[in-house]
């Protein structure tokens, strides 16, 4: 069976677009990137769908960023079975594609777009030089899988490491049927990549914007759009019908502020400008308090990390509500 060691998650570039997408107009090349990113993220998960089914013990890692020669490298996802590491390069192209002399070309307009080999062929060249360098000369081999059932590429060379949608079920069972018995090494090695893995990206990037660009308010974790308040305890929104409990709603707003603005001191008139619908600075004070590490006194107040379940603050009651 397929052994999870890394899940997926979400990068900090899509995560920070997610919500400025709500909050202001992004300027079309963010839009697309966005847009990019998010269809990326959907095929890597439909992908992981797939991985359930195997039966083959093989340890899974996804989403890894190493670095090897001075050279850093992401990979979608990397299977370590007995006998060989497979590095799966996951993507979710959709429409009519031609490859031609060594290029990918969009149909419709002749354009040509990145050829995803290349990045293919680089991460399988640089992880078998870490392996080699770590003495686990275990072999790797890559393949390029489009996941999206409405992609097709014509001119696909029998050759070359292309697994097409129509492919991709067959492809999973020869994995899933091929024998595999993993050992300590197979752990260590596991280990050792995990400990080198690079939590931030330098592929990472983002846009530019300030505090007093975005809309303020609290946005629905189901459609994005702006929610109200329903009661004492409870907001909702008008558009899908969603409801979250008033506290919960405002500690994931100061998660959201944090992430945006990682340098600004988060207080209570802040959160307050931040959520409008919550009008009450006393509301927001103690949920700050109760779930917040807070420094400074009482008039210079402001929160850091977000406390562990079993942590309290000592100068308020937990309250219900």
């Amino acid at each position: 069976m397929a052994i999870v060691l890394k899940n997926r998650t979400s990068a900090k570039e899509t995560e920070v677009l997610r919500l400025l997408h709500s909050r202001m107009a992004l300027p079309e090349n963010q839009s697309r990137r966005f847009s990019n990113l998010t269809k990326g993220w959907e095929g890597e998960k439909r992908f992981e769908q797939f991985l359930e089914a195997m039966h083959s013990d093989v340890y899974v890692l996804h989403d890894i960023c190493l670095e090897q020669n001075h050279s850093v490298f992401q990979m979608d996802t990397l299977l370590i079975s007995e006998k060989v590491v497979w590095l799966i390069e996951i993507k979710n192209y959709e429409g009519e594609y031609v490859y031609d002399s060594g290029a990918f070309r969009i149909l419709a307009t002749n354009q040509e777009i990145l050829n995803p080999l290349y990045q293919l062929n680089r991460s399988v060249s640089l992880l078998r030089s870490l392996l080699t360098k770590m003495k686990m000369p275990i072999p790797v081999k890559g393949y390029l899988v489009f996941v999206n059932e409405e992609f097709t590429l014509f001119q696909a060379p029998v050759d070359m490491p292309i697994i097409l949608p129509s492919q991709l079920k067959r492809f999973l069972n020869r994995l899933s049927q091929t024998p595999s018995s993993l050992n300590k090494q197979h752990s260590q090695l596991a280990d050792h990549l995990l400990n080198m893995h690079l939590p931030n990206s330098p592929y990472e990037r983002g846009p530019d914007y300030q505090y007093e660009q975005l809309q303020k308010g609290i946005v629905c974790l189901k459609c994005s759009r702006f929610m109200s308040r329903k009661n004492i305890r409870t907001i909702m929104c008008k558009t899908c019908g969603f409801e979250e409990a008033l506290d919960v709603s405002i500690i994931r707003n100061v998660n959201e502020l944090k992430l945006l603005f990682p340098k600004m001191k988060v207080t209570t008139p802040l959160v307050l400008d931040w959520c409008t619908i919550v009008d009450s600075k006393k509301t927001i004070r103690r949920v700050l308090a109760q779930n917040f590490v807070f420094t400074g006194d009482n008039k210079h107040r402001h929160y850091g990390d977000e406390r562990t379940a079993t942590e309290c603050d000592p100068l308020l009651p937990v309250s219900r509500f």
